[in-house]
Order: structure tokens, then sequence, then C-alpha cells
């Protein structure tokens, strides 16, 4: 599934974006560099216990150990200390991050319901996008029956492209669902 992604990029994707802004070299064309997906949990503050749920989620749902989001600064309003654990991150890279990525846009997005695509708006300004879920219960790994509670993460597509332009031509390219 994922070398799919990953031929389709090489053999389709690359040539595409080499003729559409005119590169000399096909070393200037756009990569994925690595996909993080982040998910805080601000009820870790009162129970640590809920850490435990969220990271088998999110080991589930990216197929390797997230490491655990500690806290910057100690916040009084929320009962937040210093170095609390209060969120669980992964980095995927290489085979991973292509065989999420074919997931998400071929499997879990069209889960969501109403959907319509994702937003053009949510790029940076320096080629990268960024997504936020709502609930993890539209990924196919997780059973509805062992959700505690419902938590949104957000994912971030960190690419080599200079501009926002030549990052949406180049997931769309890759089949990312945008917006019409």
């Amino acid at each position: 599934m994922a070398a799919r992604l990953k031929e389709r990029f090489l053999n389709e994707v690359t040539p595409a974006l080499v003729q559409k802004f005119n590169y000399t070299t096909v070393m200037q064309v756009p990569k994925i560099e690595k996909v993080v997906i982040n998910m805080g949990v601000g009820d870790a503050v009162a129970n640590s216990k809920v850490l435990d749920s969220a990271v088998n989620d999110m080991q589930l749902i990216a197929g390797q150990k997230p490491v655990i989001t500690r806290a910057k600064k100690s916040i009084a309003g929320f009962k937040l200390r210093e170095n609390m654990p209060i969120g669980v991150k992964v980095t995927l890279r290489g085979e991973r991050m292509y065989h999420f990525l074919d997931k998400l846009f071929n499997v879990t997005l069209p889960r969501v319901r109403d959907f319509h695509g994702v937003s053009t708006k949510a790029f940076d300004g320096r080629g990268n996008y960024t997504l936020g879920l709502k609930e993890q219960l539209i990924f196919p790994e997780i059973e509805y029956d062992q959700v505690d509670k419902v938590r949104g993460m957000d994912i971030v597509i960190v690419t080599t492209a200079k501009t926002d332009e030549e990052s949406r031509e180049l997931l769309t390219q890759l089949g990312m669902p945008f917006a019409k």
C-alpha cells in the first residue's frame, strides 16, 4: 500500500511537477519530509491513566510507539505544573509515512461525516499543511467499544516545498481530497 503511493510519487507526480513549475532538475521537486501526529490530552492533568489509552490509540493509528509530550510552563488556571505529561505525538518518516498518508487519503478521510474535502487554507506559508481531526474513531484500527473518550488530533504534513502553491499541487497529485 505504501509502496503504491511512493511509486506514484516517483513515476507520475515528479514529472507533472517538473512540467508545471519548470524545474531544471528533479532534485528541485518538493517531497514530503515527515508527518507529525499530535494528540493533546488535557484530562491527563487530573487523571494520568487517561494518557495510557491515548498512547494505545496513537500506536494503533500510526503503527509506531508515540512520545509523551510534557508541559513547558506551569499554568495555575489549568492546574498544570511544569513537566506534567499532557499529550502524545508521533513523527512518521519513510515507508510508515507513505503508508499512513495512503490510509488517510483513501480510507480515513472519506469516513468523516458530511465530508466535502479538506480545507485549502490550512497551509502555513512555507509549504506545510496542518489538518485537524475531531475524533480518532474515523481510523479503521480504532474499535468503537474500546474508546473511553473521543479525542481529536492534529496531523502536520511537512514538505520541502518553498511555497504553498507547490505544496498544494504536490498533495493534490498524491491524492489528498481538497474541497472544491
